[in-house]
């Protein structure tokens, strides 16, 4: 894809992350109080009235009207969803690790805190007769 060409979905992480959020019914609901917004449909009448968007919906109609090319994209889209996928997963598992050592160095650091010094018991330069 080049650079000046409209990509709807960015990353194949979000694009998997989006597919995931789409079976989550709380998520759909917080997507249909947005789109009820005005603000938002306002934004999205600018979204839609660019000529780029306008563009690349003109091409997706064109290409879903031909049975091939329409099943291409949709193994792409698959491929595409696949791979996002496994970066998401390899994003969670890293997020997680990196959360848990904060979570350590935190506890290691109040530990620390907490501790008393620690002190001699035998008194220096005092010698027993």
């Amino acid at each position: 894809m080049s650079s000046g060409q409209f990509n709807p979905f960015g990353s194949d992480m979000m694009l998997a992350q989006l597919m995931q959020d789409m079976q989550d019914p709380e998520m759909m609901r917080e997507a249909q109080t947005m789109m009820n917004d005005p603000a938002f449909q306002e934004r999205m009448k600018t979204l839609t009235d660019n000529p780029n968007f306008k563009e690349h919906m003109e091409q997706t109609t064109e290409t879903m009207k031909d049975p091939e090319k329409q099943k291409e994209m949709e193994e792409k889209m698959k491929a595409r969803v696949a791979a996002g996928q496994k970066e998401l997963e390899d994003f969670k598992k890293k997020s997680a690790e990196l959360e848990a050592e904060e979570k350590r160095k935190k506890e290691n650091a109040k530990k620390k805190k907490n501790q008393k010094p620690k002190t001699s018991s035998k008194k220096k330069g005092v010698k027993k007769v």
